[in-house]
């Protein structure tokens, strides 16, 4: 649609896709300032995601509008799920949205599914960098997504609360977390909290194996037991039938409740007292960590750069402790689950 315009002023959108998350406001403070202040850019926000752009629902973005949302969890542009590739005529009319208002770039800040859409956008000529966003931290060729340091940080604290009730009562504690089909929040969370299992989507649980695990060691004397599961988690075929879960318009499924299966299960065959704790939409709120802030800024400013040099299609990432720019494709090309090695190194060390 657009050529590359270099250091000649564009007009920038910005918009937040998917499921929200502490960081969002950071990284749309970053494109404003950057686009405005280097560039003289004039920016755009679209509200709800790509729902926004389909209905042509946007509102003006400065410097003096993003004062003080550095902090603010949320996402001040708002966000949703909707899918243009899902709505009759939404690729179209999101199209047509953009030529009319003359947007020479999108920033489209989302993970897997609005990443994915700005990849099929991006092939049909709309220009389209992104930036990664998710507590999952699920995104390929990234080593961080924002969103994920503080969702972490959340559940630590949360789980180092569990430890001294559970020491009080000789309890197992279940915390489940998120995490739909990779397992970084619960194993993470979990080694720093000091988890006596760590149950993740990519490899598939026994209970009775897990049940085991927990009946030896209150048998030596241990007067708790935490259990951290995310919420993907599937068991071994044939050992634990579970519900069928909805669809969302990406394909995702909507999840929940394993925990309180698992809790459930793990009395039954224990008989030790299970008590679970589902965090869910907690880990999504508040105040975004120094770590994420940080983050969201330097992909903020790498993304618009990346929008005048014209590399659309893109995605900025962090490797190392660098931010680099990688294909879109590649990026959407597969999920970055955990390393079997990471999890198996885990396990022999701390597995007891």
């Amino acid at each position: 649609m657009h050529e590359t315009k270099g250091s000649e002023a564009m007009r920038v959108a910005v918009l937040t896709g998917g499921g929200d998350c502490p960081g969002l406001n950071a990284a749309i403070r970053a494109v404003v300032r950057k686009s405005t202040v280097a560039y003289s850019d004039d920016v755009i926000g679209f509200r709800n995601g790509w729902h926004g752009v389909i209905e042509d629902d946007a509102i003006p973005l400065d410097v003096a509008r993003c004062r003080g949302i550095l902090p603010r969890g949320g996402t001040i542009l708002g966000t949703s799920r909707v899918n243009p590739f899902k709505v009759p005529g939404g690729v179209e009319r999101s199209i047509a949205t953009l030529e009319r208002r003359g947007v020479d770039a999108v920033v489209a800040i989302g993970g897997e599914g609005t990443l994915s859409v700005s990849r099929q956008l991006a092939e049909a000529g709309v220009p389209v960098v992104g930036i990664p966003k998710t507590i999952d931290n699920d995104v390929n060729c990234t080593d961080y997504t924002i969103g994920f340091d503080t969702a972490v940080q959340i559940a630590v604290e949360a789980i180092d609360r569990l430890h001294t009730t559970a020491e009080s009562h000789d309890r197992v504690m279940v915390c489940e977390v998120m995490g739909r089909h990779v397992g970084w929040i619960a194993l993470y969370s979990g080694l720093a909290a000091g988890a006596a299992v760590v149950i993740v989507p990519e490899e598939p649980f026994d209970l009775a194996l897990v049940a085991g695990h927990l009946a030896r060691r209150h048998e030596k004397g241990r007067f708790a037991s935490i259990v951290v599961v995310a919420e993907g988690a599937k068991p071994k075929e044939g050992t634990l039938d579970l519900p069928p879960a909805e669809i969302d318009q990406f394909d995702h499924e909507r999840l929940g409740g394993i925990g309180s299966i698992v809790a459930r299960e793990l009395e039954d065959l224990t008989r030790l007292e299970c008590r679970v704790t589902i965090l869910g939409h907690v880990l999504r709120g508040g105040t975004p960590s120094a770590f994420d802030r940080v983050l969201a800024t330097r992909f903020g400013i790498a993304a618009v750069d990346a929008a005048h040099d014209g590399a659309f299609g893109h995605m900025v990432a962090l490797k190392g402790a660098k931010i680099e720019r990688v294909t879109l494709a590649a990026a959407t090309a597969e999920l970055k689950r955990l390393d079997r090695s990471l999890v198996e190194d885990v396990a022999r060390v701390f597995l007891e």
